[in-house]
């Protein structure tokens, strides 16, 4: 069995939406399973709609959530371990890029010194000579320097030179995964392809695994070794990028592939609960059943397991392969 960098079992995070006595409670992540190789880099985007689940996962493999049930293991360290958590270790192997670049810094603050205090900081540079070194690396390797960035703000960048930066302040620790939220969202369609190209030269170049969270199905096609797809928290559909894209063996997938044409389309960002939705989060048989056009007697009986239908691809459907057709 191969070595893991990166094992997610069985996770499910549950939040209360509105007061305690007439509140909603609502599964955002409900009993998912991921994983990533520890021997070979991949990207690894998990699709969906808003609300889907994709930034509560995110945030859970970033520590920034604590799962209700199931636990995250990375490089053979449970989550719940507390005793040998080492949090600067876990930043130097995990590192973040955010959505909104210009959130990510304040006004107020040269973008440098975020750079320099991460390699100070965390003891990765012993001086500023060191530290100058390798900041000027990074930014380097993203199509920068420092010479060009060195003593601007924020607001001097465009949004794409500034989720460089973001992603060049990520490589300083040399990490071994990064996890990427809608980290083209915010910018222009011209520049999507730009970053979603950097990650594929930086996980070969730097031997680095990326997590990428999106709902831009053309970039996580074109960026992508292996595509997850939830649904209403629930993990529907697994495999590789061509597989999932060409393919799709879920009917919800199969929705979103043809709902998805080009670059930069997506779905609607805010997090909208009519009663409808609201209910299939809680569904204890197929959450899609509701909508799905082959749903049958058993789709509504009980919930499809994730099962494997192909080496390396799976899906949770009773029914997958007469959807393909």
């Amino acid at each position: 069995m191969a070595n893991k960098l990166l094992e997610i079992n069985g996770v499910s995070k549950i939040f209360r939406i509105g007061g305690m006595l007439r509140g909603k409670k609502l599964v955002a992540i409900d009993d998912v399973s991921l994983s990533i190789d520890a021997d070979k880099p991949v990207i690894l985007s998990v699709v969906g709609e808003s609300g889907c689940g994709k930034s509560t996962l995110c945030k859970m493999v970033l520590r920034l959530h604590t799962p209700d049930m199931g636990d995250i293991i990375l490089d053979g360290k449970s989550y719940k371990d507390k005793k040998s958590y080492n949090h600067k270790q876990f930043k130097l192997d995990v590192q973040p890029i955010f959505q909104n670049p210009y959130e990510s810094f304040s006004a107020r603050k040269v973008v440098d010194s975020y750079l320099f205090n991460t390699a100070l900081r965390l003891g990765i540079a012993k001086n500023k000579e060191e530290a100058t070194k390798l900041v000027d690396e990074a930014l380097k390797s993203v199509g920068m320097s420092l010479a060009v960035v060195k003593g601007k703000y924020p607001t001097q960048f465009s949004g794409g030179e500034l989720q460089r930066v973001s992603i060049a302040r990520a490589l300083i620790t040399r990490p071994k995964l990064i996890i990427a939220d809608e980290p083209v969202a915010a910018i222009d369609a011209s520049m999507k392809m730009n970053i979603v190209n950097l990650f594929k030269e930086l996980r070969d170049k730097y031997k680095i695994s990326f997590i990428y969270i999106t709902h831009d199905l053309s970039t996580a096609y074109y960026v992508s070794d292996y595509i997850a797809t939830l649904y209403r928290g629930t993990l529907i559909e697994y495999g590789s990028a061509k597989d999932i894209m060409d393919e799709p063996a879920h009917p919800y997938t199969e929705l979103l592939m043809n709902a998805v044409p080009r670059v930069g389309d997506k779905w609607k960002e805010d997090l909208v609960l009519p009663d409808m939705e609201d209910k299939e989060y809680s569904i204890t048989y197929c959450k899609f059943a509701p909508r799905c056009p082959y749903a049958t007697e058993e789709c509504r009986k009980d919930r499809p397991e994730l099962k494997e239908i192909a080496p390396g691809r799976k899906v949770a459907c009773y029914h997958p392969l007469e959807k393909t057709k």
